[in-house]
């Protein structure tokens, strides 16, 4: 079975399943969950692409969910604007201070890059928090208005649903074009060994800003989303917490899986739903989780389980295949 079939019955799975979702479930408080996870899937995709293909660490992603979500909250409740015109405005703006920010922090590597971006989505939180003027400081922005497309409206519940999950799937479709491309392949050798890509003609600069301003845009996009569903907004969804959180769904899913991104961003929605006794020590549950999966299971719940499944099928064969005499 060829990968290209793989991918379609893949989408088919994945297709059925949010069409099923969105027409059985009732329940209000499910399907904005629901919706919940497709925004964290969202973030998982952009840094996963990141992190998972071409191997640079970012600890200050929240700064671009935040980013693309002030940014459609003051142009829409301050200035009036339409959601639809201030969603470029979001994207854009994320994709100029991602191309400012990448210049010289992609220039860094390893632990370095990851103090760099922290740094950034540490400046990034305050400026949130501090300019009370503009962004309603700490005690933050309410007043967003929901979105709306001529007679539809978007007003949480159920076409939110269906927007939400239909940009996840536009999302993914994307993904996966650009890691079956050639960029894709690059970005793979820059993980591999940054020196040896470029050694046979690869631009890794250029690439790896690429990728990192594609992350920050998908997650400008998940904070415009946000915004929307919520109507309120404050700098403590945006701060250095969120960014771990993100780094975790791409662990535990997967880092280098589409699919992974998806898996990882479920779990870690559903788990506060689970351990409500645990909600203080949620960096401590959080920790324990990755070094759990980074013990047992290093290359993430999806490739893990995938390897187990070709172990125990290779067990099988070999217990069945026919004794010579």
């Amino acid at each position: 079975m060829t990968s290209s079939l793989l991918d379609k019955i893949a989408y088919g799975i994945f297709f059925l399943i949010i069409v099923a979702a969105g027409l059985l479930i009732e329940n209000f408080y499910y399907l904005q969950l629901l919706t919940f996870i497709g925004i964290n899937t969202l973030l998982a995709l952009g840094l996963n692409m990141l992190m998972g293909y071409a191997g640079q660490i970012s600890l200050g992603h929240a700064a671009f969910y935040g980013i693309g979500a002030y940014t459609t909250a003051i142009l829409t409740a301050s200035y009036n604007f339409s959601p639809w015109l201030a969603l470029p405005c979001a994207i854009g703006l994320a994709v100029l201070v991602a191309f400012i920010v990448g210049l010289p922090t992609l220039r860094l590597s390893g632990y370095y890059l990851g103090m760099g971006t922290l740094g950034f989505g540490m400046i990034v939180h305050i400026l949130f928090r501090e300019w009370d003027t503009l962004t309603g400081g700490a005690s933050g922005f309410v007043g967003i208005p929901p979105l709306e497309l001529g007679p539809v409206s978007f007003f949480s519940g159920r076409n939110y649903f269906w927007l939400v999950w239909g940009i996840v799937l536009l999302v993914i479709i994307l993904c996966k074009r650009i890691i079956s491309s050639r960029m894709g392949r690059a970005l793979r050798a820059i993980h591999d060994s940054e020196k040896a890509a470029g050694a046979i003609g690869v631009d890794t600069m250029r690439l790896k800003l690429q990728i990192f301003i594609f992350s920050a845009a998908v997650a400008a996009l998940a904070g415009f989303l946000y915004a929307h569903l919520i109507s309120f907004i404050s700098p403590g969804s945006f701060n250095f917490l969120v960014s771990v959180r993100m780094v975790t769904m791409v662990v535990i899913g997967g880092m280098a899986s589409v699919w992974g991104a998806l898996l990882g961003a479920s779990l870690l929605t559903l788990l506060p739903e689970w351990l409500h006794a645990f909600s203080d020590f949620e960096m401590v549950v959080y920790g324990l989780i990755m070094m759990g999966v980074m013990i047992i299971l290093p290359q993430g719940l999806t490739r893990g389980i995938l390897d187990i499944y070709e172990r125990a099928r290779e067990q099988y064969d070999k217990q069945s295949a026919p004794v010579k005499d």
